[in-house]
């Protein structure tokens, strides 16, 4: 433990004292090449640095793939440096210094975590530990027995150890825990009854219906959250986001309050709603119209990555019938060889791939339609505009001839002082909307161009890889021979 070390010079995890434990895990019989390899850092998968008078955790880092970590019995004060170690498992903190539960953040793979014998007050910081099932935080300075509710949000942790702790005193302590912690199996050592249970739920029903009555509306709107993810990223791989619905519409006159202003012209509310209401039918056809075509999309991406994958079974079949001629017959198939392997067996490919990817070329020309519906809303945007106009000159008209009402708008009244400048409003507002129809416009091509290289270049790269591979290994198989016919050669004499 901690106290024992009072008289020895406290230590940081270093390079030295990493390697010495990688050393001591690695078996002495080993031989040197298999020692060689179980030194590298990226296979280690355990490490223990028990008893080591540690103080600080550091340069762990380059331990990406360990698993289980033994820290126990040192003087560590903090929790730090294990940031890297995503994909640890188990992880034993016992009997050191630490006051704060912290640092463990991208911890997420967790499963048995030790914090038995600390200096922890509370119990915090463990969101992220969704996978955690055995947590010992016994023998520290928890006093306060509500903290447990806190564990209520680890939905897999089954044993619990809270033993040795001031709280452990209190009267129904055990009761109080295993009502807020239903899915608790074992606690302090002991397992949970059936009998503990019902009784612990009849005593503190009041106290934790309404926990659960407040993390069944957490959960609702958490699922509600995620369909709502869920739904935009199938919108985003269909190029259809945000079109079904007034989004588009309302953002091509956010923050427009020159334009704003102006609806309260008679007339130009009318015209607004009628508009509205018409751009936001085009772009629900629009939105309907690439959900469909979306659906027809990814079935012949999957029709066609299906055959390619036939074609490329059939053609390593034909790859390993060539490479057995060639090894029965020897030398007498060199240039044969050489002519099948770098033209037979990728000829064959690419004429049944080719035909393959030019189908699926053929079914991607459909998506350009859906920009062709863009159109459709720059056509309504001009005709919106030219409406506008026509208001705003018949109001101008009013101005100079004196015949608006009294109560006609101050603010108004300043952006008809002369037909530039209402001309000018009206314009730029119109070149703004039309700017942010085109951005749309622009980013739906760009997606679609880029996945379309996307999938004709992963399956052009699949034909490219299988070729190189089959005639990577006719080469090796060639040079092999060359070497084996070399040696059994007979030097010719010598005078």
């Amino acid at each position: 433990m901690s106290q024992f070390f009072n008289t020895i010079e406290p230590q940081i995890i270093d390079d030295e004292m990493l390697q010495k434990a990688i050393e001591e895990k690695c078996p002495e019989d080993l031989g040197d090449i298999a020692r060689e390899e179980s030194l590298n850092v990226k296979v280690v998968t355990e490490l223990q640095f028990s008893f080591k008078n540690i103080l600080r955790i550091d340069n762990l880092w380059p331990l990406e793939n360990l698993t289980k970590l033994q820290l126990d019995n040192n003087v560590i004060e903090k929790i730090e440096g294990l940031e890297s170690l995503v994909h640890l498992v188990w992880l034993d903190l016992s009997f050191n210094n630490i006051e704060v539960i912290e640092g463990l953040d991208t911890l997420v793979k967790l499963q048995d975590l030790s914090l038995y014998s600390n200096r922890i007050s509370k119990i915090e910081h463990m969101d992220t530990l969704q996978e955690l099932q055995i947590f010992s935080i016994g023998k520290n300075n928890l006093t306060i027995l509500e903290d447990v509710i806190y564990l209520r949000r680890l939905k897999s942790l089954q044993t619990l150890n809270l033993s040795g702790n001031p709280f452990c005193s209190e009267e129904h302590y055990r009761l109080f825990v295993v009502a807020h912690l239903p899915s608790l199996v074992y606690l302090d050592f002991k397992l949970v009854r059936n009998s503990t249970r019902e009784a612990a739920a009849l005593k503190y029903q009041d106290l934790t219906k309404p926990l659960e009555q407040e993390e069944a509306q957490v959960l609702a709107l958490q699922e509600a959250e995620d369909a709502k993810q869920k739904k935009l990223e199938y919108d985003q791989a269909a190029f259809v986001e945000y079109l079904n619905g007034s989004f588009l519409f309302d953002s091509l006159h956010a923050e427009d309050r020159e334009a704003a202003k102006l609806a309260s012209l008679p007339g130009v509310g009318d015209l607004l709603q009628a508009y509205k209401k018409e751009f936001v039918l085009v772009c629900g056809n629009l939105y309907n119209y690439g959900l469909e075509e979306y659906e027809k999309r990814e079935a012949e991406v999957s029709k066609f990555y299906k055959r390619l994958h036939e074609i490329m079974a059939v053609n390593q079949q034909e790859s390993k019938r060539i490479i057995s001629d060639f090894e029965s017959q020897n030398q007498k198939r060199l240039d044969e060889l050489s002519q099948a392997g770098s033209g037979e067996v990728a000829e064959s490919k690419q004429a049944q791939g080719k035909e393959g990817i030019n189908q699926l070329l053929d079914a991607l020309l459909t998506l350009e339609a859906l920009v062709s519906n863009d159109l459709e809303c720059h056509d309504l945007e001009n005709q919106h505009h030219k409406k506008l106009m026509e208001i705003a000159m018949a109001t101008l008209r009013k101005v100079e001839h004196y015949e608006l009402e009294e109560d006609f708008p101050a603010d108004l009244r300043r952006l008809f002082k002369d037909k530039n400048t209402i001309v000018n409003i009206l314009n730029v507002s119109h070149s703004i909307r039309l700017r942010k129809i085109d951005k749309r416009e622009s980013d739906m091509l760009c997606n679609i161009y880029q996945w379309q290289i996307s999938v004709t270049g992963k399956a052009f790269q699949t034909e490219s890889d299988r070729n190189r591979a089959c005639i990577k290994k006719i080469i090796c198989f060639i040079n092999t021979l060359q070497k084996e016919l070399e040696s059994t050669m007979i030097p010719e004499p010598t005078e």
